[in-house]
């Protein structure tokens, strides 16, 4: 049986930063800051976005003081705020841009887990299309002791 190299945590880190680097250099992420820098760019967004805040903080008022009428007023104004951002193409992009980013992660983070997994199902002589380490499948088998 081959001796497997032991890792630390350090180790690990330097690896995940090595990976974040990639990450951020890749083509959604470069198309996230465009995405990003168009909207921040852009004056009708950036007052929409102030206006929105602006109206949740009234909100929080409203409702931590009780006043239903003003609360479901500004509510319907932070709706229509919204619904003008959402369909202006450039804060489309920015979220879909988003949506890429966070599935590229998510894939990342998935492709780790799975492997890690894998890794210790197959070091323990296990079963990895049942997902059983080693331990486990040798206890269950056919005239054991289990």
């Amino acid at each position: 049986m081959e001796e497997t190299k032991l890792y630390t945590k350090d180790d690990i880190i330097a690896k995940s930063r090595e990976i974040a680097h990639m990450i951020a250099n890749t083509e959604e992420v470069e198309f996230f800051k465009r995405a990003e820098a168009q909207i921040n760019e852009n004056q009708k967004v950036r007052e929409k976005i102030a206006s929105l805040k602006s109206l949740q903080k009234q909100a929080v008022n409203f409702q931590q003081y009780g006043k239903e009428r003003a609360l479901s007023l500004v509510e319907a104004k932070i709706e229509a705020i919204e619904k003008e951002l959402d369909e202006m193409p450039i804060v489309d992009e920015f979220k879909n841009s988003q949506v890429d980013v966070n599935d590229l992660l998510q894939l990342v983070s998935n492709t780790i887990a799975n492997n890690v997994t894998n890794e210790v199902v197959r070091s323990t002589g296990g079963d990895i299309l049942r997902g059983e380490t080693g331990s486990r499948v040798k206890n269950e088998q056919p005239g054991s002791c289990s």
